[in-house]
């Protein structure tokens, strides 16, 4: 009697094993081990469209790398505070810069906020290659809504929080970077932001 009791929790044992395995299936797993093998998939949720005047540059947003600079630029955005808003300063082989609706260089939104520069991101060590998104500043914590897209790998110092990446039209953004302009790098035709447009990246609708 004893023995069959023994044998009857040896059973019970083996049954709770498979059990767990199979609620623990074989794609949860391998869902799971995606997710971690492909950090840059679940680090970009946004897919934002600036359509611009010599065409349009699309870029995805590092949400989890810079937060609160991408919920600030999808903000306003969404306000329209970037539609009409020129590109004032573009230097080949370097950047083009946007975001101020004075278009001087030294407007925003009326605010500022801080930096995101953590050198464990993704985008951190990837750094200021072609195609990378990245707020402008004047120092420190002085983040608004100016911005600059790189059309060149620049080592750049790890000052400017990066927010996003280019996905199309990376020649419309080497173009605009080509066009004529003046002593202070400003395009002597305006290149304007007719445009800029928010949506979900694929993988998270």
């Amino acid at each position: 009697m004893k023995k069959i009791f023994i044998i009857l929790i040896i059973i019970a044992f083996l049954a709770a094993i498979v059990y767990v395995a199979f609620l623990r299936s074989p794609a949860e797993n391998n869902f799971k081990d995606t997710e971690i093998n492909n950090p840059a998939k679940n680090n970009m949720n946004h897919i934002i469209t600036i359509k611009t005047n010599m065409g349009e540059i699309r870029f995805m947003t590092y949400d989890k790398d810079a937060p609160k600079a991408v919920n600030n630029f999808i903000t306003l955005a969404k306000e329209g505070f970037y539609d009409g808003v020129i590109f004032h300063r573009v230097i080949d082989g370097f950047m083009i810069q946007g975001g101020d609706p004075t278009g001087t260089g030294s407007g925003g939104p009326g605010y500022t906020f801080e930096d995101e520069l953590n050198p464990e991101a993704e985008s951190y060590k990837e750094g200021y290659k072609k195609g990378a998104v990245a707020m402008a500043n004047a120092g420190p914590d002085t983040n608004g809504s100016q911005f600059f897209i790189m059309v060149a790998d620049y080592p750049l110092p790890h000052n400017y929080t990066i927010f996003g990446k280019v996905i199309s039209g990376q020649d419309v953004a080497e173009a605009i970077a080509k066009k004529e302009k003046d002593s202070n790098d400003k395009p002597v035709s305006p290149i304007t932001m007719e445009k800029v447009t928010v949506e979900e990246s694929p993988e998270n609708r």
